[in-house]
């Protein structure tokens, strides 16, 4: 049996950039970090060859009688079947899926599902693949599979896990560097970072779509404001590095007023008036998470002001959402031999012996 956990993500600037549209042309840049918040893919063999795929969350579960019967279909449970297809390898498993969060809340579920499934199955198949080769294989299939219109921030952060700035670079290439901080200004960050469920999830591929066109056809508007963007994530990156945070709050501010000239569909009215209500409040900056139209609302306030900033965004029927940052990526949590008899299972595992008393 082999248990698999990756995280969601929230980002802090550069969203936008990651898409082939733009960084094939001008390279691009995306600051993030991973948090607490999971998507668990459990799988157990068969022996009947046959294919079972349960989402607790969808409450769907379907069955195939045999490898070559998989068809990617757009029912709730087309992220494994087209990894499953991807891969080519026959394979009879039960996969279990579930997660913390909501899909279509802005935090890249969509791509923590297909990590963590293709490492779940890479690693039964004794496939390993690099952090970096495994963002790059769920963003093919995510892209050239199903089609979607994504970029690449999501996977990557899924696979790396932690506080990290990608480079994304016209020839396909990217650069991941992990943003060390310090113990100290990382607890001042995340307790300065507040998440607030909008209430509308949505899914982001229309509004990427949208972005994607724009570029192509080199609008002077949105592309104005994706460079600004761009040059906004390596600010922050630096700022950080220096530990000032009031400037990396002022730049989550500024870097959010340019998203919302990308496209008229990532903010409205709404959106907009929760954002005033939180800054008149005093928060200093913030944005809403993904690609914009709802999901969550992630704001940065120091601590002094964050009762009235819970106070009247409650008000308005907004949860908040607790988070701490996570740091380690997708990694199998169980991989044990001994519960269904699988061979496959636990091949990694190293018996050292114990030292001789005397």
């Amino acid at each position: 049996m082999l248990i698999v956990r990756s995280p969601v993500r929230i980002s802090f600037g550069g969203g936008g950039t990651d898409l082939p549209a733009y960084y094939e042309q001008y390279g691009g840049a995306v600051l993030s970090t991973t948090i607490n918040k999971y998507f668990y893919t459990i799988l157990g063999s068969r022996l009947d060859q046959c294919i079972q795929i349960i989402s607790s969350d969808l409450r769907i579960c379907e069955n195939w009688r045999n490898f070559a019967s998989l068809e990617v279909e757009d029912n709730g449970l087309e992220i494994p079947v087209a990894v499953l297809r991807d891969l080519n390898r026959e394979i009879y498993a039960d996969l279990f899926l579930a997660s913390e969060i909501l899909p279509g809340t802005g935090l890249g579920s969509s791509a923590s599902v297909c990590v963590n499934v293709l490492k779940t199955l890479t690693s039964y198949l004794h496939l390993p693949l690099s952090k970096q080769d495994l963002a790059e294989r769920a963003f093919h299939v995510a892209r050239n599979v199903l089609g979607r219109h994504v970029g690449k921030q999501d996977e990557y952060a899924a696979a790396f896990g932690g506080l990290n700035f990608f480079e994304f670079l016209p020839d396909g290439g990217s650069r991941v560097q992990a943003i060390d901080a310090g113990t100290g200004l990382m607890s001042e960050l995340q307790n300065s970072l507040l998440l607030f469920f909008t209430g509308a999830a949505r899914q982001s591929w229309q509004i990427l779509a949208e972005q994607e066109k724009s570029t192509y056809e080199h609008s002077p508007r949105p592309l104005e404001a994706l460079h600004e963007i761009k040059e906004l994530a390596y600010q922050m990156r630096d700022v950080l590095r220096a530990g000032d945070l009031p400037a990396f709050a002022a730049m989550l501010n500024e870097s959010w007023h340019a998203k919302k000239r990308v496209s008229a569909r990532i903010s409205n009215s709404r959106i907009d008036t929760l954002y005033e209500l939180a800054i008149h409040n005093g928060a200093l900056g913030g944005k809403i998470t993904g690609a914009g139209g709802g999901g969550f609302l992630l704001l940065f306030c120091e601590p002094q002001h964050q009762d009235a900033v819970r106070q009247v965004l409650g008000r308005e029927g907004l949860k908040e959402m607790t988070f701490c940052f996570d740091y380690q990526g997708a990694h199998v949590l169980v991989n044990d031999p001994f519960i269904d008899n699988d061979e496959h299972s636990a091949s990694r595992w190293t018996f050292v012996p114990l030292l001789s008393r005397t």
